[in-house]
């Protein structure tokens, strides 16, 4: 796992109200592919507000390292698990296109370790939507 953080996954209980926030604080229009999620560019990673962050509102929090293929995901479940996290979903096809699962650190932090097809990162693991 390279040290980085592609996403960083705000829970949220109103999804219009957080965007119209963020928008006023001057960051861009966020792409929104259904009612649940918005993302917003961030440099070389992305702010997700999504109001089903496992199943909570406010203030669930869940970072996201994505990967370069799909292949990539289970070896870094294991490799959390290895290191003394715990699997919570393990990795499987997303109703999104992509390949995902999660783990939670020793203090229960979720991670969710993704393949989007349709969000390549750099070649310093940046990621662009």
């Amino acid at each position: 796992m390279e040290p980085r953080i592609s996403l960083v996954t705000l829970g949220v209980t109103d999804l219009d109200r957080e965007c119209a926030f963020y928008e006023a604080m001057g960051w861009p229009p966020p792409r929104r592919p259904d009612e649940e999620v918005a993302f917003f560019q961030a440099n070389g990673l992305v702010l997700a507000l999504w109001t089903g962050v496992e199943g909570r509102g406010a203030p669930g929090l869940e970072l996201a390292y994505n990967v370069r293929t799909p292949e990539e995901v289970a070896p870094v479940l294991d490799a959390a698990a290895a290191a003394g996290g715990t699997v919570v979903r393990p990795a499987a096809l997303a109703g999104w296109g992509g390949t995902s699962g999660a783990f939670a650190d020793p203090e229960g932090y979720l991670w969710e370790v993704a393949y989007n097809p349709d969000w390549p990162l750099g070649e310093d693991g940046s990621i662009t939507i």
